[in-house]
């Protein structure tokens, strides 16, 4: 599949596409990941999705993975530290997906993430030409509806959405700090805390009523305190029951005293 993008007013590039699946000789690029928070905060957004059942085996939701385009005869391969696509064509039996390349293999992805470094600030970079530029490729080329970048060290998120003049614009959270994500029906927002021995800022998931997805650990402690909860529900009981019993007890032993049968009565 082929498509001529072009940039409305401000500048007249233009963008041969062409939508086709790597070969598997095509050697993908295998920089490693550039510290040990971006694994870890890909990892706990998937983690609370998982738990939650939201996740379809016709989803691609990855990290560190690439996206693929020939652009201008030439292929272009970007991997953000975290996307999601919500339908993909099957991969053949066997097959092991190495990239992705967005229309030949299914839907543009609905949302990517950038997690900020302290690299050169690749994550916006609007270069027009070979091997374009994060925001460029995201932006004009896969045309991907959001764009969130996360500052993980000072907590800051950034979310763009693709306007009708092909452009990012940020977007304002609501009361809560928090933005919605209509692709997938979900709040994304920024929660402060502890998992994985890593504290410091995360990305988190709300539903549409402000419910908090929990991660595993916070389930099972919800679970234990549930049954912890049940645990003492039933010892009031028992308790209860034996106060009762006592009770009844006492006043058949007074009415004995007093020379009458309860048992008569």
């Amino acid at each position: 599949m082929t498509q001529t993008l072009s940039k409305p007013e401000k500048t007249k590039t233009q963008y041969t596409v062409i939508w086709e699946k790597l070969p598997d000789d095509f050697k993908l690029p295998d920089d490693p990941v550039e510290n040990i928070d971006q694994p870890l905060l890909a990892a706990a957004l998937r983690e609370a999705l998982e738990i939650a059942g939201f996740i379809l085996a016709s989803m691609l939701m990855a990290s560190n993975f690439g996206l693929c385009a020939k652009v201008n005869d030439k292929t272009v391969v970007k991997a953000p530290d975290w996307v999601f696509v919500p339908s993909v064509l099957p991969a053949e039996p066997g097959e092991v997906r190495r990239s992705y390349s967005p229309n030949a293999e299914g839907e543009v992805p609905a949302v990517v993430m950038e997690f900020l470094s302290d690299a050169d600030g690749s994550e916006y970079s609007n270069k027009p030409t070979y091997p374009y530029g994060k925001w460029r490729f995201y932006e004009r080329i896969l045309q991907v509806p959001i764009y969130v970048i996360f500052e993980p060290k000072s907590g800051v998120l950034e979310v763009y959405r693709l306007s009708n003049s092909g452009e990012y614009e940020l977007q304002e959270p609501d009361a809560d700090r928090r933005f919605w994500i209509e692709s997938m029906g979900l709040f994304l927002g920024v929660w402060e805390g502890e998992k994985s021995q890593r504290t410091g800022y995360w990305l988190r998931w709300w539903d549409e009523n402000g419910n908090l997805l929990l991660w595993g650990a916070e389930r099972a402690q919800q679970e234990r305190q549930r049954a912890e909860q049940e645990r003492q529900r039933a010892e009031d009981e028992r308790q209860r029951a034996e106060d009762e019993r006592q009770r009844a007890d006492r006043l058949m032993a007074y009415l004995r005293s007093q020379g009458i049968d309860p048992d008569g009565i």
